[in-house]
């Protein structure tokens, strides 16, 4: 009942479309899950974080999913909005919703149980819900053997997501943040302490936590972070993780994605931690 009650609370009022012919989703995992569940033909764009499966990136983009521009997704003639939590700015989810489209927000827990609500909603708004119903039994399977990963470490490695590194100033992850979920199902414990979500930490938190392993994204331009700048830096460079080379960087979207791909990513993550495991 409470999966019903969810669903039910974030469609947004007036008449259901059975089967929706026009869709744009904005958000990798909301694309991701869409693509799962057979109704890849019904897109007609996407948003700039929606890069797989690859041959998705030839739909029109309607931009980065946390700046959008109303105008440019409706003129795309939409009869359906599929969206993460973070779509923005606001004022512009605001015109969208008040301009007579369904417009459907996905939860935004990063969580196992979270990735079962986002396909669940996917699913009934779709008109797809026995495919979502096997997409979460596959997921769930996924699932168990990660688990099984994961309880057999004994002793997990302690990491630090870092997430930019501008100007020497390093923005990590920490509590309820989804590289902290991601490195706790990958069987691992997050180095960072004392605040939620993400945010700059001191290169004096940083030496404190001394971790074992520096997680990053693998991305290109102004935002990423390489191997040459985390050894450069004052604090990371210092740390076990820097001085062993235990440095880890893996595709952004699927790392903190939180989609149906979650399982790959964290038996990728395990992998990376504990690669005597895999011996």
């Amino acid at each position: 009942m409470k999966r019903f009650a969810l669903i039910a609370a974030i469609l947004t009022a007036g008449p259901a479309l059975a089967e929706p012919a026009r869709v744009i989703s904005l958000g990798g995992a909301v694309t991701e899950i869409v693509v799962a569940l057979g109704a890849e033909d019904r897109l007609v764009a996407r948003d700039t974080t929606s890069q797989y499966p690859e041959r998705i990136t030839e739909l029109p983009d309607v931009g980065y999913v946390r700046a959008l521009s109303a105008e440019g997704v409706l003129a795309l003639d939409p009869d359906l909005i599929l969206a993460e939590a973070t779509a923005g700015p606001p004022e512009a989810v605001e015109t969208l919703k008040a301009a007579g489209v369904d417009f459907v927000a996905l939860p935004g827990d990063p969580s196992v149980q979270g990735v079962r609500e986002k396909i669940a909603v996917v699913g009934t708004a779709l008109d797809r819900e026995e495919a979502a119903e096997r997409l979460t039994a596959s997921f769930d399977a996924e699932m168990d053997a990660v688990r099984k990963s994961a309880g057999a470490v004994a002793t997990p490695k302690r990491v630090l997501f870092v997430l930019s590194l501008q100007n020497g100033r390093v923005m990590a992850g920490d509590d309820g943040s989804s590289a902290e979920a991601i490195i706790e199902l990958a069987g691992g414990v997050n180095a960072a302490t004392g605040f939620a979500g993400y945010k700059p930490v001191t290169d004096e938190a940083i030496l404190a936590a001394d971790p074992d392993v520096i997680l990053t994204m693998d991305r290109e331009g102004e935002m990423a972070v390489t191997k040459r700048d985390i050894l450069a830096h004052p604090a990371l460079g210092q740390t076990r993780a820097a001085r062993g080379g235990a440095l880890v960087a893996m595709d952004g979207m699927l790392l903190l994605g939180f989609g149906p791909r979650t399982p790959q990513a964290a038996q990728a993550l395990h992998a990376a931690l504990y690669p005597e495991a895999e011996d």
